[in-house]
């Protein structure tokens, strides 16, 4: 993940993303091994840390498994596997596949947004340039499809795992925060720790083309062994070729330095080194990122104990789907036998059997000059019971409940429910689920937010240009560095020492863009406040009175219109 490219700035080598092929050798490339002396990291240690990563990976192996397979009942793949020859040809039904997609899109009506909030009057400034900056980084990273493919994720394997990396390639070497998800297949952790900031290494590993590496670092000749099938992949519908492909593992650790800790990382393959912060001057004693934090945050969906890690709704509702295919496929076979006519016939028969199963023939020829029950009879059939109907659909809502997917989540009525209000008031009620779950994103959305600005605060030394939207929908462009994000010395005044005075923020999360029956209601709000005469400027102080009692969207812009409307009345007046 991490790219071993310099920064322009200030000679940074290192940051984030896929594997960069272009650029410097690096720390650890072709003259770079020559000339560093006095290593930290050197092949021992990454022989050791590849024991550590084995250690993590044997413990992990359950997890990987089951997220393998939850992706199989995902892709509606799941009976493929099956040894019996009946059971690979099943049918299946997609009740499963239709909860997940339907628990996304109530993810997607709730995209998030952050507002940054000083925790010192003197910061105010800073936090509302910070609150319009952030939205143009994650726009540059394409978060709404960050978003989407980190929901789908957390619904399948219970988890969806997040990167906040420095890339010092992008913006052409300026560089820039890279915002992605993280296949939680690759990612490996401490066993027994419940939050990943407490695991004693973490391991992220990916394949790269021989090839490639090679040509990016030069001593790596002949000294690949292909080492890409220790990295478990999903089922793909083409063959991919690992064997020419080698696992390039990015090692994040923690130490302790003059008493503090600090965040380490090294990259390697095999057992060679190919960057490592500690060999670097510029990092040994500070750490590769100021926050000293793993650059990954963590959204489990159910929380498991001892885990960073929870389970998805595929978890819970498998079993259901298995039996739902089940009982679907036994009553269409019945089903399909019912609507078709068999028939033994003797060996010895009289009646040409090719000419009676074709339909399209008027006449049947047979053998001598009578056709008894014994040439030819037909096969009798009993139909199932619909007591099987009745189970089958006592299991369709068994999922339908466990998923709390229910037919007013997806817009559908029952009971003579006819009311919109009625309906949606249902709706509201039914989605408290989705609200729990989403709200824990956004806790997780809040944390990348917080290490977005910590990034900022370390690499953002040279001022760059951001459009920034107005609360018109016009755009603004004004250039942004981290000078005041960097700390100010003040006096400590009676013979006191100066102080360095940083900012420090929290992240405050709402929804950014809300489904179709939110807005209908603020607009219902918004009409019902007009024709109650809550803009009338006469009526500004019991307006505002019962605006202090009543809690709504845009609370506090409704009650500046109405100061507004009322401070222009009087003006006229005077």
């Amino acid at each position: 993940m991490e790219r071993n490219l310099f920064r322009k700035n200030e000679g940074f080598e290192g940051g984030e993303g896929k594997i960069s092929l272009t650029g410097r050798q690096g720390a650890f490339g072709n003259e770079g091994r020559e000339e560093m002396t006095g290593d930290v990291i050197t092949e021992r240690e990454v022989r050791q840390a590849g024991e550590v990563l084995k250690e993590y990976k044997s413990a992990k192996g359950l997890l990987d498994e089951r997220v393998l397979q939850n992706e199989k009942w995902f892709r509606l793949r799941h009976w493929q596997g099956q040894r019996s020859p009946a059971q690979r040809e099943m049918k299946h039904s997609a009740w499963l596949f239709n909860s997940i997609v339907n628990k996304h899109a109530d993810f997607m009506d709730a995209v998030p947004e952050c507002t940054v909030l000083p925790r010192e009057e003197g910061d105010r400034r800073e936090a509302e340039r910070l609150t319009s900056v952030l939205p143009v980084i994650l726009e540059r990273n394409s978060f709404l499809n960050v978003y989407s493919e980190g929901a789908y994720r957390k619904l399948k394997t219970g988890t969806a795992v997040y990167s906040v990396l420095w890339d010092p390639a992008r913006d052409m070497g300026l560089g820039e925060i890279d915002i992605r998800t993280v296949d939680i297949l690759n990612l490996f952790w401490e066993p027994g720790i419940r939050n990943i900031q407490d695991s004693r290494n973490v391991f992220y590993c990916d394949l790269c083309d021989n090839d490639l590496l090679i040509e990016e670092y030069p001593f790596l000749e002949g000294k690949l062994g292909g080492s890409g099938r220790e990295i478990l992949t999903y089922t793909y519908d083409s063959n991919v070729d690992t064997s020419k492909k080698s696992a390039v593992v990015d090692w994040y650790y923690k130490k302790k330095v003059n008493g503090v800790t600090v965040l380490h990382y090294c990259k390697f393959v095999d057992s060679f080194v190919l960057y490592a912060s500690e060999n670097d001057p510029l990092y040994r004693d500070k750490g590769w990122y100021d926050h000293g934090k793993y650059p990954f945050v963590f959204d489990p969906l159910f929380k498991e104990e001892g885990t960073p890690v929870g389970f998805g709704f595929i978890d819970i509702m498998k079993d259901a789907q298995e039996e739902i295919d089940i009982l679907g496929n036994e009553i269409l076979r019945n089903a399909r036998l019912g609507s078709r006519k068999r028939y033994f016939t003797r060996v010895e028969g009289a009646v040409n059997e090719e000419e009676f199963a074709d339909f399209n023939r008027d006449f049947v020829h047979v053998a001598g000059s009578s056709i008894g029950e014994e040439s030819i009879r037909e096969i009798g059939f009993s139909p199932l019971s619909p007591v099987y109907v009745t189970v089958l659909n006592n299991k369709i809502d068994e999922l339908k409940e466990t998923s709390g997917n229910r037919d007013f989540s997806q817009g559908g009525t029952a009971g003579g429910v006819t009311s919109g209000t009625a309906i949606t008031a249902l709706q509201e009620a039914g989605n408290k689920l989705s609200r729990d779950m989403i709200s824990a994103t956004y806790n997780a959305f809040s944390e990348i937010c917080t290490l977005s600005i910590e990034l900022i605060r370390q690499f953002y030394t040279l001022p760059r240009s951001m459009r920034i939207t107005g609360e018109k929908g016009d755009y603004l462009y004004q250039l942004y560095d981290n000078s005041v994000l960097r700390g100010t010395l003040t006096e400590g005044g009676f013979g006191l020492p100066s102080v360095l005075h940083q900012p420090v923020f929290d992240v405050k999360v709402k929804a950014h863009r809300q489904n179709t029956f939110s807005r209908a209601a603020q607009n219902a709000d918004a009409l019902n406040f007009y024709s109650l005469g809550f803009f009338d400027p006469e009526k500004a102080d019991q307006s505002l009175a019962c605006m202090e009692l009543i809690d709504i969207e845009n609370k506090e812009k409704i009650k500046t219109i109405i100061m507004n409307n009322q401070l222009k009345a009087r003006g006229v007046n005077k």
